[in-house]
């Protein structure tokens, strides 16, 4: 019996633009998307702060936590929960050249001020996790931003947050490149150690997001390692993806099923759910996909990590312990490619 509970934001049902074409489906309401959580299996619901609030920069804090409030009876509604909120900064003008890292003082200070209306929009949907995706924060050209400068800047901003709320947490989801060249956060080596340099440390933790190791160069099994050695691991974003291209945000296991397989057995290895961490899947249905079947991709992921637990529990770990002492790897990784073949 699977102990895990799944969430998916409702970007995932999305319109199915990408960096080189406009949409090609019809958007969908907020509140059907909401509708389809639990017909899909998920029980989590991940959030921008302007998913559960779309004008808030035209809205006094009262007014934002008003509507926040109303968006938690709906959760209450529909069995669902939210997982996260994360402060959306890299599309307003003012983040052109970065939030947190702005050159400008005054579009720090909106990145700042924002991020605090996050925090307001999270507390009234009941959870306390903050995740960071520092999408801008980095540069097109090194000259341009001192990165010392850059990275006690986001640790300032963090130190804003704790100070405005003494329970939050935050979550870094880091990426090494897209939409900036060079991020100054690119790995989640990067986000634990930015913590240290925050007040309050065991604050600080991460996001996995598959398709972002892989575009590093990095097996996302080995970060979840890493991330859940420091017990830093809060979530995960769990998709493919076809190489080192842009974020393609792929079913979870549709690329290569053995790199999903390493990535659901560290998770139930090292009791990832029993602290009451959910999954992730941070998907999208393919561009060429008819929009009467568009969320597809999302119970796929499911079912793809669902089979791979049900290997992941199966595994001889006995013969892999043998095969270890031997140093035979050939036999193990024969055994291995067997036992996701099924034979």
């Amino acid at each position: 019996m699977s102990n895990y509970v799944f969430s998916f934001g409702p970007w995932n049902i999305h319109e199915g633009a990408d960096p080189f074409g406009p949409t090609v489906r019809d958007s969908i309401e907020f509140d059907r998307k909401l509708e389809q959580y639990k017909k899909l299996g998920f029980d989590g619901v991940q959030f921008h702060d302007d998913d559960a609030v779309p004008k808030m920069n035209d809205m006094s804090k009262e007014q934002i936590i008003a509507e926040a409030s109303a968006v938690k009876k709906k959760l209450d509604q529909h069995g669902l929960k939210a997982e996260f909120v994360a402060p959306r900064l890299w599309e307003d003008p003012r983040t052109i050249d970065g939030g947190y890292t702005s050159n400008d003082p005054n579009c720090r200070k909106y990145a700042v001020e924002r991020s605090l209306r996050c925090i307001d929009i999270a507390k009234a949907l009941g959870t306390d996790l903050i995740v960071f995706w520092l999408a801008r924060e980095g540069t097109y050209i090194r000259e341009s931003k001192d990165s010392v400068v850059a990275v006690r800047r986001i640790a300032d901003a963090i130190n804003a947050m704790f100070d405005y709320d003494g329970k939050i947490r935050i979550a870094i989801e880091a990426k090494p490149n897209e939409p900036m060249d060079h991020t100054f956060i690119p790995t989640i080596g990067h986000a634990i150690g930015l913590g240290m340099l925050t007040k309050d440390a065991s604050r600080v933790g991460c996001v996995i997001e598959s398709a972002h190791a892989i575009l590093a160069g990095l097996d996302p099994s080995d970060e979840m390692g890493y991330a859940l050695a420091h017990k830093k691991l809060w979530t995960v974003h769990l998709n493919d993806q076809n190489g080192l291209k842009f974020d393609q945000d792929k079913t979870f296991g549709a690329v290569d099923l053995r790199r999903a397989f390493n990535q659901v057995r560290i998770l139930e290895k090292h009791g990832y759910a029993d602290d009451g961490h959910m999954v992730g899947l941070d998907v999208k249905a393919m561009r060429t996909q008819k929009a009467d079947d568009a969320m597809r991709h999302l119970s796929n992921s499911r079912a793809i990590f669902l089979r791979l637990l049900e290997k992941a529990r199966s595994f001889d770990t006995k013969l892999e312990a043998d095969l270890i002492a031997q140093r035979n790897y050939e036999a193990l990784e024969m055994y291995v490619i067997n036992h996701l073949l099924g034979d």
